[in-house]
């Protein structure tokens, strides 16, 4: 079954994998299937990843003597897999566009619908935190996640608003959000882009799977085993960037994003490349959603696994 996403930097991941007929790899996020069905051309073995029950579709067809959907979150890779099992794990962060293109999922700005934004079928929704969260915990969220310089002016007006008539519908909040902004329509993206990235990352709490996902994967990988992350905004970009750098002995141990652990542990990455790569111009014009797209990729060194300080 085909389905509108598109795979991002497809052909970077698959070069710096490495992998080859036998191979187990993970797609930590199935999505629309991409990713997998790639990988599974190269003969290699694929433990897929996503907590998204409706993806499942996309599976029909898949070799089931070679192909496994787990439907589960990406930092429970390890716990499905054992520790030093897989031989590639890749990580395509974000939300997906069939997600964002369909109406139901609450996603888009750009298309009604209720205002959910779950990826998977379990916890709060956009609207529970709209209408319930403090005015100064609704401003951090927009602010930090989201990256809105006017959070606090956004998460005043929604709090006022909600005490009249509470936020049920995706068109309802992006037409709000906008007023409270003054329609900055000039811009090169909708007002309330910021707002709805937020909300859906802490909805989805994507930053700490992420790190959770880093170091599964960390568990999950054998030596020499390869890591592939491709990020879409700079929050990910961040995080992905402060993990490898320490693993890798790049930069003294303490990054809030990956905690220090027992003095003088070695290196358990070695990264394939210095920064990241990003899509060419041509994969850009053919794909516009993979403009902020970034790969950054290393390789499991002989340590061991790094033990967080408690």
């Amino acid at each position: 079954m085909s389905a509108s996403h598109v795979s991002v930097l497809l052909d970077e991941v698959i070069k710096n994998l490495a992998i080859g007929p036998g191979d187990t790899v993970v797609d930590g996020t199935f999505g629309a299937g991409g990713y997998s069905r790639a990988f599974l051309a190269t003969g290699a073995k694929v433990v897929a990843f996503d907590r998204d029950p409706t993806v499942r579709r996309f599976a029909v067809g898949f070799p089931e003597d070679r192909f496994n959907l787990v439907e589960a979150r990406f930092s429970e890779m390890d716990a499905v897999l054992g520790e030093g099992h897989a031989d590639g794990v890749a990580l395509d962060l974000g939300v997906s566009s069939m997600q964002i293109d369909q109406a139901e999922r609450g996603f888009s700005f750009m298309h009604d619908g209720p205002l959910d934004m779950r990826m998977g079928a379990d916890g709060p929704t956009a609207a529970d935190l709209v209408n319930t969260l403090d005015q100064e915990e609704l401003a951090r969220i927009i602010f930090v996640y989201g990256e809105e310089r006017e959070s606090r002016r956004v998460a005043r007006a929604i709090v006022r608003r909600r005490e009249e008539q509470p936020f049920t519908r995706t068109l309802e909040l992006a037409g709000f959000v906008e007023k409270a902004l003054g329609g900055r329509r000039g811009a090169k993206i909708h007002p309330a882009t910021r707002t709805f990235q937020g909300l859906r990352i802490a909805v989805n709490e994507e930053l700490s799977e992420l790190e959770a996902g880093l170091v599964a994967a960390e568990r999950a990988l054998k030596v020499g085993g390869r890591l592939c992350v491709v990020t879409f905004h700079s929050l990910e970009d961040r995080i992905v960037k402060s993990f490898l750098s320490v693993r890798a002995g790049r930069t003294p141990a303490g990054s809030r994003h990956a905690p220090p652990l027992e003095k003088g542990a070695e290196p358990s990455f070695r990264l394939l490349f210095n920064g990241a790569h990003s899509p060419s111009e041509a994969e850009t014009k053919a794909n516009p959603r993979a403009r902020s797209a970034k790969l950054r990729a290393a390789v499991r060194t002989e340590a061991p696994v790094w033990r967080t300080a408690a």
